[in-house]
């Protein structure tokens, strides 16, 4: 019950002034008609240049991305990390980024593939639809003439194959080299790069000096000769690995004469190089420097270094913090790295964590494709993802990624054409019947014998003048 003196004084001052309140009546609708009250939004895109990815989910605009594009707007890095298991698309956006890429006159991709399908790397279609031969490390066949790369080729500087030697070998004992060592392998070097001349410096010429050092680097130092050489053992160990152990013939001669550095598209095929033995980090840091030397030029070309199997190189310190001066060099010069890596806890909790958070520091872009819920909780705290991405992401379909571009994050759905669908999926064995298989073959066999009929044809008839009648 309200007071005498309050209805007095609201009766007094309707009286005067009107009625204060209004009331209304509610009004029933549907969401159909109540649609328009509430006008639709969505997240502002990347801008209208660049690579086409595919479509905003929630929204459905097109989406593009380009990192070179974007640098020093909205993005301070053009480094990019792609994440998601087996299964869920990201070889097939990896390989058409590339291709949507190289369609500007002005870029170049060196891809290091390290995953196989049917004894060739998984980017070996890609290249041979852009008429590029991979550059296959392979040690069996590097002892029959294959691809050798080597480490102290002359477009190396004497500084970066230093540099290279120490890398190898600190990966190769899983620690760092101690001052005397250091100083063996240095004096070693010296040495070789002085005295041979009439020919391309190899490992095996290292591994002799180390051997057998010369007197003139112990009397420098004040030092027995016999020390020397005994600092340098492990050393010479170590790089004879490379001459005449289980990665001979890839390293330890003259680099391989015809490799096109000049390609749009350099494929580094590392299919043949067990994945989880110490020679996969070796080769990452030999192919590294001898990119980073050799490659990577002002000419103001944009390139792309794309790495899948990142975690090689992440979860080794030493490999690591060789890409992380790369990344940092590269920026300057227009490079975009893109490591491509399964789960993140392989690189944050193993052997190199420090180098791996510095690494990841850099990569501005992250894409996330489907995650188990505790590994996508690891990963939404690592990259500071929010919360409702971190949800979504245990139930993403193939195809379908959270895009975070420094701190512009959507879910975003990847479009293939049909002329890159035949390019980019690579799980033919596990998806094609014996029946797939077997019409695959008839038309391959059927192709074959068009090309030898036109061929036929052209040879016998083609150069042939017309008769008139």
């Amino acid at each position: 019950m309200r007071d005498p003196l309050s209805v007095v004084t609201d009766a007094f001052t309707s009286f005067l002034f009107g009625k204060v309140e209004t009331t209304r009546l509610p009004v029933r609708t549907s969401t159909g008609q109540a649609q328009a009250v509430y006008l639709p939004t969505a997240a502002p895109g990347l801008g209208d240049s660049g690579v086409i990815i595919g479509r905003e989910v929630y929204s459905g605009k097109g989406y593009i991305y380009d990192p070179f594009q974007l640098y020093g707007q909205q993005l301070p890095a053009p480094h990019w990390l792609v994440l998601g298991e087996s299964g869920n698309g990201k070889s097939a956006l990896e390989k058409t980024y590339v291709l949507r890429q190289l369609r500007f006159r002005d870029r170049q991709v060196v891809v290091l593939d390290a995953q196989g399908e049917d004894g060739v790397g998984e980017w070996n279609l890609v290249a041979q639809e852009l008429g590029i031969t991979p550059i296959r490390l392979d040690p069996m066949a590097a002892l029959d003439h294959g691809i050798r790369l080597n480490p102290l080729d002359p477009s190396i500087t004497t500084t970066g194959q230093l540099a290279l030697l120490r890398t190898i070998i600190e990966v190769a004992m899983g620690h760092g080299l101690d001052e005397r060592s250091g100083f063996a392998l240095k004096v070693a070097h010296a040495y070789v790069n002085e005295s041979v001349v009439e020919r391309q410096p190899v490992l095996s010429d290292i591994v002799e000096r180390l051997r057998h050092p010369e007197p003139e680097s112990a009397e420098a130092m004040n030092v027995d000769i016999d020390d020397v050489r005994a600092w340098g053992l492990d050393v010479a160990l170590v790089l004879d690995r490379l001459v005449d152990g289980d990665l001979r013939g890839m390293f330890d001669g003259p680099t391989t004469v015809g490799i096109d550095l000049d390609a749009p598209l350099i494929v580094f095929d590392l299919s043949h190089i067990d994945r989880n033995s110490i020679a996969m980090p070796i080769l990452m840091a030999i192919v590294g420097v001898w990119l980073e030397h050799t490659w990577i030029r002002p000419d103001r070309k944009k390139r792309i270094f794309l790495v899948e199997e990142a975690w090689h190189i992440i979860n080794s310190p030493f490999v690591a913090q060789l890409f992380q001066r790369l990344l940092k060099f590269g920026r300057r010069l227009g490079l975009s790295f893109v490591a491509v890596v399964h789960h993140l806890s392989d690189v944050v909790d193993g052997a190199a964590a420090k180098e791996a958070a510095a690494i990841l520091k850099m990569a501005s872009t992250r894409t996330i494709y489907a995650q188990k819920a505790d590994e996508a909780r690891a990963t939404g705290r690592v990259l500071g993802l929010p919360r409702w991405a971190v949800e979504i992401i245990p139930t993403l379909t193939p195809g379908i990624a959270v895009w975070d571009v420094n701190g512009n994050v959507q879910v975003v759905k990847h479009l293939v054409t049909e002329t890159e669908r035949p390019l980019v999926f690579t799980d033919r064995a596990m998806t094609q019947s014996s029946a797939d298989l077997a019409d695959d073959a008839l038309r391959a066999a059927e192709r074959e014998a068009e090309e030898r009929a036109a061929a036929f044809v052209e040879q016998h008839v083609g150069d042939s003048e017309p008769t008139v009648a």
